[in-house]
């Protein structure tokens, strides 16, 4: 087997340089967050710039839940975007499936389309979706969150399963129809199965997306008691007054199951990522 040539000191010097500043530029702004949020407006103010806080203050993350009903808030994101993502994979699912491995003349075309409305910017879309809720009487309720947001992040994950489906071997499905499999059964139980770095990178990239989304929620969701995080971080500023401290602990707070996520399923995530994209 051949062995890879082996970089010199220089190269090896550039390397670390340009993953430290990749590293940095992607840590930076939330270790930033998570120092303003542990300091009081007095330290934030000072000049030269305190980069550490003198007396480390945990009661901007008390006033996030004490000054508006931020629990709520949380919970409402959480809501909307564990249905959401489910909702988007249990479509995509079958739908990449179909593209991937059914004989359809269109195919092309069809994929043409998905990546054409998955350009699409939101604003364009927001009054006729907004007209759309208002006369299904959906606004000011989950529904009018979930079914907008799965249907948005639907072509991204559609996308991202087709790259996967393709590239596992046909014989697979082929045998196992054989043996009296039916088509569903071979997708379900065979293809499923081994494309499942894709189905969590899919899913992760839908939850992602619906967590974060701050247009459709100010705009649906107008009640106080159905707004997302999102929307609810924006709540904390007055006309006059912009508390950083405490719009800081509510960012920290906001980023914690993004975190999570990432971090359960970090392996599965990066396989997803890096052989969807030399499949695709």
């Amino acid at each position: 087997m051949e062995q890879a040539p082996r970089l010199n000191l220089s190269e090896r010097v550039i390397r670390a340089l340009g993953l430290a500043l990749l590293v940095f530029g992607g840590f930076f702004p939330l270790v930033w967050m998570l120092l303003t949020s542990l300091k009081n407006e007095g330290e934030l103010q000072k000049f030269p710039v305190q980069y550490l806080p003198s007396h480390p203050d945990l009661g901007n993350y008390a006033r996030v839940f004490s000054e508006q009903p931020f629990g709520t808030f949380f919970m409402n994101s959480l809501i909307v975007s564990v249905l959401s993502t489910a909702l988007c994979v249990a479509v995509a699912v079958p739908a990449a499936y179909a593209l991937a491995r059914l004989e359809i003349r269109a195919r092309g075309l069809l994929l043409t389309l998905v990546v054409a409305f998955s350009m699409l910017p939101v604003v364009s879309l927001l009054v006729p979706l907004f007209r759309l809720m208002r006369s299904g009487g959906l606004l000011n309720s989950y529904p009018a969150l979930i079914l907008p947001y799965a249907a948005l992040s639907l072509p991204v994950a559609v996308l991202t399963l087709v790259a996967f489906f393709s590239a596992i071997p046909r014989d697979l499905e082929s045998a196992a129809m054989v043996d009296g499999t039916s088509r569903v059964g071979a997708m379900t139980r065979i293809v499923l199965p081994l494309s499942l770095p894709g189905v969590v990178t899919a899913a992760l990239l839908v939850f992602v997306n619906s967590w974060n989304e701050f247009l459709l929620a100010l705009s649906f969701n107008t009640r106080l008691n159905m707004r997302t995080v999102s929307v609810g971080v924006t709540l904390y500023q007055g006309e006059f007054a912009f508390p950083w401290p405490l719009i800081s602990a509510a960012v920290v707070i906001a980023v914690v199951p993004i975190v999570v996520l990432i971090a359960v399923f970090q392996k599965r995530f990066v396989a997803g990522l890096t052989a969807g994209g030399v499949k695709a």
